[in-house]
């Protein structure tokens, strides 16, 4: 029977292309790894690794097992960081995920107060868009991720943290009502969930937008807004972090915009509901009061209609 031992000398020599190398990774003698090998090879049938006296070439079947062993040893890395979190939900590793909109102007206040809360936790932290979050954790690659509402959110656990609203950022070189007449509206790119929930923030009949431009992050838009290219709209969690500070950037709060949503989502099923419900606790506690109206103690927000600017 093949073995996770096997799959994991084979992964080992086709990242390091070296069997030293291999074998120091995976703490064994280089003959032990090549013995290895050899076995797997015998058990499927199939050449994996073809060596010569100056390098070392993976056939293309090996490549392919290469990717299933991956997933395999992936897999059962999970399956034991699920047994120790089920034993010790407070302590381990912490896959966290975030929309690019809110990771960085979130997390690093709040990452502290979570390391000191959980001095025993390793968190480890990706940016990726909404469908890539949700899949993570649904698959088990994430423990939790913060997104923005509305997005369906499907089986998992979600708890609304605060509702963000908006800023209108204009160029400071243009009085505000000339830049609302002469300029587009400029958004992120189709993918990012702040696109759509920007456009159901206000009457989108005071814009004009430009559909010819989309950005890939919010500097990108400040940047483009200081040179006088167009206006964009800017979550208040973001301006308050003073992403705009010094970018030639004129901000205009607007109070009656339909907010979006912070959420963090996990597992039903996971063993770590009740440390994930303390996070959830001090992600909230780390933005002012002002930003959490709206939002229960369960974590619901009242329903609030869009408005025109």
């Amino acid at each position: 029977m093949i073995t996770l031992r096997q799959m994991t000398f084979l992964v080992a020599l086709a990242e390091e292309m070296n069997f030293t190398r291999a074998a120091a990774r995976c703490h064994v003698t280089q003959p032990t790894l090549s013995a290895g090998l050899r076995e797997l090879e015998t058990r499927l049938g199939v050449k994996l690794v073809e060596r010569t006296s100056r390098s070392i070439l993976i056939t293309e079947v090996g490549d392919v097992v290469v990717e299933e062993a991956r997933r395999i040893l992936d897999g059962a890395h999970r399956i034991e960081t699920l047994a120790q979190a089920h034993l010790h939900p407070e302590k381990g590793d912490l896959r966290l995920g975030a929309i690019p909109t809110i990771g960085p102007y979130l997390l690093p206040r709040a990452i502290p107060e979570i390391r000191t809360a959980f001095p025993m936790l390793r968190v480890f932290m990706r940016e990726e868009i909404t469908e890539s979050l949700l899949d993570g954790v649904e698959s088990g690659r994430l423990d939790l991720a913060l997104v923005a509402l509305p997005f369906e959110t499907g089986a998992l656990a979600t708890t609304v943290l605060f509702s963000d609203g908006y800023h209108l950022a204009t160029p400071e070189s243009l009085p505000l009502e000339q830049a609302r007449e002469d300029l587009e509206l400029l958004l992120l790119e189709r993918g990012h969930c702040l696109q759509r929930h920007a456009l159901e923030a206000v009457d989108m009949s005071a814009f004009r937008r430009n559909v010819h431009f989309e950005a890939t992050s919010l500097p990108t838009l400040i940047a483009m807004v200081g040179e006088g290219l167009g206006m964009t709209l800017l979550p208040d969690l973001a301006v308050r972090t003073g992403v705009a500070e010094g970018q030639g950037v004129r901000l205009t709060p607007l109070p009656n915009a339909c907010p979006r949503r912070v959420a963090l989502v996990w597992r039903r099923t996971t063993a770590r509901a009740k440390t994930f419900r303390k996070i959830s606790d001090l992600l909230r506690d780390s933005v002012p009061l002002s930003q959490r109206h709206g939002v229960s103690a369960s974590g619901d927000v009242a329903d609030q209609g869009r408005t025109a600017f």
